[in-house]
């Protein structure tokens, strides 16, 4: 008699709003009692989780965790993540409160459901599902998120990043870099080379493909910070100097704003860092020296009478040459004798020619530099042009104690220097103060001490003669690493559920 009482209350979810209401709280109550009418019971709330009231709506979607028992968890979590489409927000948070439960009965099952709707599911399903993922598991606590559901994650992740747009990838990589049982030396080289299979750097680079450019870039995005003295970078840095470095000048991008040059350069001296050993060390040291060249210009010939014979004095661009220098100076350190042994007689004093000349161009910007800024603290240190100033300082003093190094016979790697977009260590600025320039009348060193985090300005110092001109920096502001997201990348191949690239 039970269980026809059961089916009347079943059938309620095809009466009017009072019977509805009704059923939406007494189905899941009794569940449990009828498990041969379990499909049918689920198969009638998720009718009421479709409903046009949405007061009904809610209702029915608050009560789902109820049937979330034994195998009908992973159906459950299947249909709370497609609910996770509606736009109606008090019900967006009832879903999500929904699925944080069911987590916390059986994280695996859930997950299943989630990833099942990742893998098929319609895109806006799929792309709610990811953000769920991104925002909701760090907040789950130790229990929940054990080692066996932590691998469950990385198995069901790199089934999905067979086929991901770029912003998708970023969100798995956030996920995936969360994970406590991924913090460890061989969890950080396992997302490395995950990010590496991503970046494809097996496939020939083409400068002038966006989509090839800004997923390679996106990629070595994700893998700058899980770099270390453990987790080597040698693989990327083998293809920028390869394959990147050679077409620098071609590199084209959709991201507005963007300086795509400078962009890969930084990049690239942040990896040198922790570049391991290299293959072709020998190599790819020459083809950064030879791009290094290209930015170190020559004096400009003097006529007899000691005039500049007509020739324009060089621009200097010291945001490249400071990112160029770094990257030779990390991995000169691993061929000490490249300047010596392996460069004739010639080029290395035509080298030495160039880093005086530019050298003699630093001293002056540095000079001008610190009297711009000498006496100012606190607030005058944060006026848009200032802080241009104090980047415009750090970047000339890094190059500055790089130069001096080359020019130590024979050439020293040893001077610690921090690139100038990065916050400075502690450890490093007493040694890089110490190895700073002093000559000229320099004010206090206080001049450097501008606000530490706001180093992303590209300083592009006024082109012909060493302008004092101090107001006449032409520089734009970079938003860091977080540039063109979302655009996503093409030519994965199996694109068989035909999402936008």
């Amino acid at each position: 008699q039970h269980k026809d009482a059961y089916q009347v209350i079943l059938d309620g979810v095809k009466g009017g709003a009072k019977e509805k209401r009704l059923a939406a709280q007494f189905i899941p109550k009794f569940f449990k009692h009828f498990p041969e009418l379990a499909d049918s019971a689920i198969n009638a709330q998720l009718d009421l989780c479709e409903d046009e009231d949405v007061s009904i709506r809610r209702q029915a979607i608050k009560e789902l965790p109820q049937f979330a028992t034994g195998d009908n968890l992973p159906r459950v979590a299947d249909i709370l993540t497609q609910l996770l489409q509606s736009d109606d927000s008090a019900e967006f948070n009832l879903v999500n409160n929904a699925l944080l439960s069911i987590f916390k009965m059986d994280a695996k099952g859930t997950l299943g459901g989630l990833f099942s709707q990742i893998l098929q599911g319609e895109d806006i399903v799929r792309e709610r599902a990811i953000k769920f993922l991104s925002t909701k598991l760090k907040t789950l606590p130790e229990e929940v998120m054990t080692k066996e559901v932590e691998e469950f994650i990385l198995t069901e992740s790199k089934k999905v990043l067979e086929d991901v747009t770029g912003e998708e990838f970023v969100l798995f990589m956030k996920i995936l870099s969360g994970l406590k049982s991924l913090q460890t030396v061989s969890g950080r080289q396992q997302l490395v080379e995950l990010v590496a299979e991503q970046a494809d750097l097996e496939q020939t680079f083409n400068p002038s493909d966006t989509d090839c450019v800004d997923r390679l870039l996106q990629c070595t995005r994700q893998a700058v910070p899980l770099f270390s003295k453990n987790v080597h970078s040698t693989k990327f840095v083998t293809y920028f100097c390869e394959h990147v470095l050679p077409n620098l000048s071609s590199l084209t991008t959709l991201v507005e704003g963007l300086d795509i040059q400078l962009e890969v350069l930084k990049l690239l001296a942040e990896m040198s860092s922790f570049c391991g050993d290299m293959e072709k060390l020998e190599s790819n040291l020459k083809k950064l020296f030879d791009k290094l060249l290209e930015y170190m210009p020559l004096p400009p010939e003097e006529a007899e009478n000691g005039e500049n014979a007509g020739n324009e004095e060089p621009k200097l661009q010291f945001s490249y040459v400071e990112c160029l220098l770094y990257s030779f100076h990390q991995l000169g350190r691993k061929l000490p004798d490249f300047l010596t042994a392996k460069l004739n007689a010639e080029k290395l004093k035509d080298f030495k020619i160039r880093l005086q000349y530019f050298a003699r161009g630093l001293q002056v910007y540095i000079r001008q530099l610190r009297l711009a800024l000498q006496g100012k603290t606190g607030e005058a240190l944060k006026t848009e042009e200032n802080k241009i100033k104090v980047v415009a300082l750090k970047i000339t003093n890094n190059i500055n104690v790089l130069i001096k190094d080359l020019f130590h016979i024979p050439p020293s790697y040893k001077s610690t220097v921090t690139l100038s977009w990065k916050p400075v260590q502690k450890a490093d600025s007493s040694q890089k103060r110490a190895s700073e320039d002093t000559t000229s009348s320099s004010p206090p060193k206080k001049a450097s001490a501008g606000p530490k985090r706001d180093a992303r300005q590209i300083y592009n110092p006024p082109s012909g003669k060493y302008s004092s001109n101090l107001g006449s920096f032409s520089y734009e502001q970079r938003g860091g690493f977080r540039g063109g997201r979302g655009r996503g990348w093409g030519g994965r191949g199996n694109r068989s559920r035909g999402r936008i690239y």
